[in-house]
């Protein structure tokens, strides 16, 4: 038994000294909050650079009456502030999709965005990163989805670094 608690513990101290970086080369987890009514969001993060990334968001809602979907793709600049502590900017944009049925009237629009990105990380000594971010988008759809919205995002992520 003792033999056994070493060895996972240094296979685990192994495994966090392994992936501590100050940008890992691919994240993958959740992005929470607004996101103009879409939720959670799958959030996916991919190095292109010792200072830049693109980052991927997909969100999703469905109810009883309702579905839809949003897909957001941003170019950043990560940029340190202290330690792991990271700051980054971004632009980029997205499409989305939703469906609304209520009696006697069932709406569907297709709509693209535009968003920047600002936010602050914290890259933990384990594969785990925190970050909070404020996505300002612009959207652009037909007469159901109001021309020129514009919808302010904060959003609180976790992701697993690889």
């Amino acid at each position: 038994m003792k033999k056994l608690f070493i060895t996972t513990v240094a296979l685990l101290a192994l495994v966090f000294t392994s992936n501590a970086q100050s940008i890992s080369e691919n994240a993958l987890g959740l992005r929470l909050g607004d996101s103009d009514g879409f939720g959670a969001e799958i959030s996916y993060q991919r190095a292109l650079g010792d200072n830049n990334r693109l980052e991927f968001d997909l969100g999703w809602r469905d109810g009883n009456n309702y579905d839809g979907f949003k897909l957001a793709g941003l170019y950043q600049w990560v940029m340190p502030l202290d330690g792991n502590f990271n700051w980054y900017v971004g632009a980029g944009g997205g499409i989305g999709s939703f469906s609304i049925e209520t009696p006697g009237n069932d709406v569907t629009d297709t709509f693209i965005f535009a968003a920047g990105d600002i936010g602050i990380e914290y890259d933990f000594d384990i594969p785990l990163q925190l970050s909070l971010d404020f996505r300002p988008e612009i959207g652009f759809g037909d007469d159901v989805y109001d021309n020129n919205d514009l919808d302010f995002d904060i959003a609180l992520g976790i992701r697993y670094q690889f």
